[in-house]
């Protein structure tokens, strides 16, 4: 996990609270719209975690275009969040 960090120059490493695991954190917008997402756009997950990530590239493009700051476009982002993970309807 230690390299995550030293490969993406970002982010850090926290344990988490709820079991013998750690999570890499990624800090700043800034830092996911410049390294994160590139870095999945490159090597696209598999399965239905690439429709997450559709999804979430989604609100982020929103996010980076101020439209979560308006009323109809943060409803916006939780109708995609709540289409997320495992609330996805199964086709």
């Amino acid at each position: 996990m230690e390299s995550l960090v030293k490969y993406f120059v970002c982010g850090r490493i926290e344990i988490d609270k709820r079991g013998p695991a750690v999570n890499y954190r990624l800090i700043g917008f800034k830092n996911m719209d410049s390294t994160m997402i590139p870095f999945f756009d490159q090597y696209l997950l598999q399965g239905s975690k690439l429709l997450d990530y559709r999804a979430f590239c989604e609100v982020a493009s929103l996010m980076k275009n101020k439209s979560h700051l308006t009323s109809e476009g943060l409803m916006k982002i939780q109708a995609i969040k709540s289409s997320m993970n495992s609330k996805r309807e199964l086709i």
